[in-house]
């Protein structure tokens, strides 16, 4: 989708309230997965409110930067089709 990261804002601002997979590093070679509902943006960041009968914790936050360099991927689920949000 978008190169940059005010293209990659505007694209998750018309994504805010819908469902989504979260795929993201989470380092040494360990990747976590993750559902949930896309919740806010921010000028520098996206907030994910997580499932809670999934998840430990509520809500994960994420930079731009992330999706740009690949650390995140998003994939937008729309009743039986998903969108793919990633670089």
């Amino acid at each position: 989708m978008g190169k940059t990261l005010i293209e990659i804002k505007q694209g998750l601002d018309g994504q805010v309230g819908k469902r989504l997979r979260l795929r993201a590093n989470g380092g040494r070679r360990k990747t976590v997965e993750r559902c949930g509902v896309l919740a806010e943006t921010y000028p520098s960041v996206f907030i994910v409110e997580l499932d809670q009968d999934e998840n430990a914790f509520e809500r994960v936050s994420y930079s731009y930067t992330d999706i740009l360099t690949e650390t995140v991927e998003l994939n937008f689920v729309e009743g039986s089709s998903a969108v793919f949000f990633k670089q």
